[in-house]
């Protein structure tokens, strides 16, 4: 029986680095390599929702561990919600953008701000010219 038990913790373990970097890695490079654009909204909503979800949970670390409110599940709770945003069947993160994140980004003019700041649309591709050299610039490569 210990060896069962041994084995049932390791796999318990296991399974949040699995299914919270592991996959959602390999998907997000597999979904930049495609064509398709729906691929690249779900990985993209995701590491948006899951970098929130570690900011809140780091934020709340101390709350979470305090014995009074300690929650022995937490782990197991966190756990199937990042598998519901990751499984491809129920496409979890994508639906958590457009219903909520977007909507407050819109409702708070977060994006109107970069329309702003680039009203002759120039200004969006600063960023990129700074990294990125014109030709003729680099002759000698």
């Amino acid at each position: 029986m210990g060896k069962f038990w041994t084995l049932l913790n390791f796999l318990h373990s296991a399974a949040g680095p699995v299914v919270m970097l592991l996959y959602p890695l390999y998907a997000s490079v597999v979904a930049i390599e495609s064509p398709s654009k729906l691929d690249d909204e779900q990985w993209l909503a995701y590491w948006i929702l899951y970098s929130f979800l570690t900011l809140v949970e780091i934020v709340l670390q101390p709350l979470l561990e305090w014995k009074p409110i300690w929650i022995p599940i937490w782990y197991d709770v966190k756990l199937l919600v990042v598998a519901w945003l990751v499984l491809p069947q129920f496409r979890g993160a994508a639906f958590l953008y457009e219903r909520f994140v977007r909507e407050h980004i819109k409702k708070n003019g977060l994006l109107k701000e970069q329309h702003r700041q680039s009203p002759n649309g120039k200004g969006k591709h600063k960023f990129v010219n700074f990294f990125v050299p014109k030709k003729g610039e680099h002759e000698a490569y």
